[in-house]
């Protein structure tokens, strides 16, 4: 299949590495542009060499991240894709979370999602395939404990989608979630060290307790996320799909 996503100009976020990289290693072997962005310098120009990227810079999203996305749109000479994503906000439960870290999470992963759609909207309205992703959680449907900022705040970017996808429905622009689930990332791994004990046991242990019996390969995830910036997915918008094996509980 022709996904359309050939000299298509897309931004990635938070894309040195996980499910960011995923997406924009996906985007690169269609064919498309891909300008990539991290908080550290060293690791995203690895990454934008390793993968072929477009262009990349360093960014914290969560931070003003309105001068990057002129950058890429200029780099690029505009844009048809967004791909939002943001390192995920520290675990903890609501008793041992400070408000401080409410705020930083509030901004990393609510604020900025607001921030790069604000100023990257101008160039996708210019577009005949604009494209917005938010790569969000299985948190926005099931919660996980020990997670109650990535529960609170997520849902949040899910509403945000949900909006935005009928007010740029008129436009042509796409606006959807990707919520992923039990995808093997350094994200991963963090979460089972903080629970203590042996990592590489407690990953064992959640590989099996999945209905596949198997972490999914953050290239899986990132052709899912290039097949809805495709040009095949036109009418798909407002959405949640989840790329979890089947581990969500429930029917929606």
């Amino acid at each position: 299949m022709d996904l359309g996503l050939k000299d298509r100009r897309a931004l990635v976020t938070a894309a040195s590495k996980g499910l960011g990289r995923a997406c924009a290693e996906a985007l690169v072997a269609e064919g498309a542009q891909v300008f990539i962005s991290s908080r550290d310098s060293a690791s995203i120009e690895a990454a934008g060499s390793a993968i072929k990227a477009a262009g990349w810079a360093a960014a914290d999203v969560s931070r003003e991240p309105e001068s990057m996305v002129e950058l890429a749109a200029e780099k690029l000479g505009g844009l048809d894709i967004l791909v939002v994503n943001a390192g995920g906000p520290a675990p903890g439960t609501f008793q041992a979370t400070s408000l401080e870290s409410w705020e930083a999470a509030f901004n990393l992963t609510l604020m900025s999602a607001v921030r790069l759609v604000k100023s990257a909207l101008p160039h996708l309205k210019k577009s005949d395939q604009g494209r917005i992703v938010f790569i969000t959680s299985i948190t926005v449907r099931q919660p996980i404990a020990n997670l109650v900022t990535s529960n609170s705040l997520r849902g949040g970017v899910t509403g945000l989608a949900k909006t935005l996808s009928l007010e740029l429905a008129p436009d042509g622009i796409t606006v959807n979630c990707l919520a992923p689930n039990s995808i093997l990332t350094d994200r991963i791994r963090q979460l089972a060290a903080s629970g203590g004990g042996d990592v590489d046991e407690q990953l064992k242990k959640q590989a099996a307790a999945t209905p596949m019996g198997r972490f999914g390969q953050p290239l899986e995830f990132g052709a899912t996320c290039a097949f809805l910036c495709s040009r095949p997915a036109a009418y798909i918008t407002g959405q949640t799909l989840g790329v979890d094996g089947g581990s969500l509980v429930g029917v929606h």
